[in-house]
């Protein structure tokens, strides 16, 4: 299915009015696009079945110009028909749409994310006024398993972070990109979207560009200071030698170019296995470990939030209900009436 105007004018109101991300935008992009071909299906119109036979006359033909021009008019009729079918959705044809998710077995959170970019999108047209009221107003988000995240104990995180050797420029860099992250409690992506310029060396801070093109400045400990500086002058000698290194990006790869997250989580299964830790952690148990220990070592939740980055306090709070378990855990084996 081609792109359809109505969905391409939110996604540009989501880039560049809401200033998303590329990637957030793309998601929700592929979820509306998937209803319109769930709503495309079930009518009376040009439906799966015809847009199949399209496929297959062009597949068969393929030459053809008579039969050619024929399944390519059906294609493009299909395209306003869906549009049409989308400004005139009410709340029958969303519960069809759930209906339909739970029988291809999709999980609560991913049908969360498709009813919250359906409600987000028809707010988008009752605001634009293109439709007089939102379908999705009555329909109720399912209630989600509470999945707590994931944290390192601090001997863990100590023993993941002293595992890169210091003598080498890729283990200078890896330590100082762990030691970040968990200073920090930074994303992966937002470690790596990181210049040099971005990094405060007297004030002790990071500038940090964040989800949704938001930027903070957050702290960052003397540790990962030092181990940023070890790392740069490593770096800076390698420049000297190579003239395809990016001089703006903070952590390069070994052909002098930004790093990618992919490589970070590559790097973070190499030291774990080295140091003898779960595989499954990922660098973003290194963010958990990270606001995990600053609530239990006496952070406010406020306080945490902002280093964090989220623009709401409720995903915080998630950490809150860690440590409480966490504290069950430590009076359910020391509490001497229990035992």
């Amino acid at each position: 299915m081609e792109s359809i105007p109505v969905i391409q004018n939110f996604l540009n109101y989501l880039n560049f009015e809401k200033r998303f991300s590329d990637h957030t935008a793309k998601c929700y992009g592929a979820d509306l696009q998937q209803f319109g071909e769930f709503l495309a299906g079930r009518s009376s119109g040009v439906g799966q079945d015809e847009r199949h036979e399209h496929d297959a006359h062009s597949n068969f033909y393929n030459g053809d110009s008579e039969h050619a021009h024929a399944a390519t008019a059906v294609a493009v009729a299909a395209e306003p028909l869906t549009e049409q079918m989308l400004l005139k959705v009410d709340v029958n044809d969303i519960r069809g749409y759930l209906v339909e998710l739970d029988e291809k077995h999709y999980c609560k959170s991913t049908v969360a994310r498709k009813i919250a970019t359906l409600r987000s999108f028809y707010k988008f047209l009752v605001k634009r006024a293109i439709v007089d009221s939102n379908p999705v107003t009555a329909i109720r988000t399912p209630k989600q398993d509470k999945k707590l995240p994931r944290f390192l104990e601090y001997d863990e995180v100590k023993r993941l972070l002293e595992t890169p050797p210091i003598d080498s420029w890729l283990g200078a860099r890896d330590r100082a990109i762990l030691e970040t992250i968990y200073s920090t409690g930074i994303r992966v992506s937002e470690l790596v979207a990181l210049n040099m310029d971005d990094v405060d060396f007297l004030s002790e801070v990071v500038h940090v560009r964040g989800k949704g093109k938001k930027e903070r400045v957050t702290p960052i400990g003397s540790s990962a200071l030092q181990s940023i500086q070890h790392y740069i002058e490593f770096r800076n000698r390698r420049a000297q030698n190579n003239e395809n290194v990016d001089s703006k990006v903070l952590f390069i790869n070994k052909h002098g170019k930004r790093l990618s997250t992919r490589s970070v989580r590559r790097k973070m299964d190499k030291y774990l296995k080295i140091a003898g830790l779960d595989p499954h952690i990922s660098p973003h148990t290194l963010r958990h470990s990270f606001a995990t220990h600053m609530i239990n070592n006496g952070a406010d939740l406020r306080s945490v939030q902002e280093l964090l980055g989220h623009q709401s306090l409720s995903t915080t709070q998630i950490y809150t209900h860690l440590t409480t378990s966490r504290l069950k855990e430590v009076y359910d084996n020391s509490h001497p009436r229990d035992n």
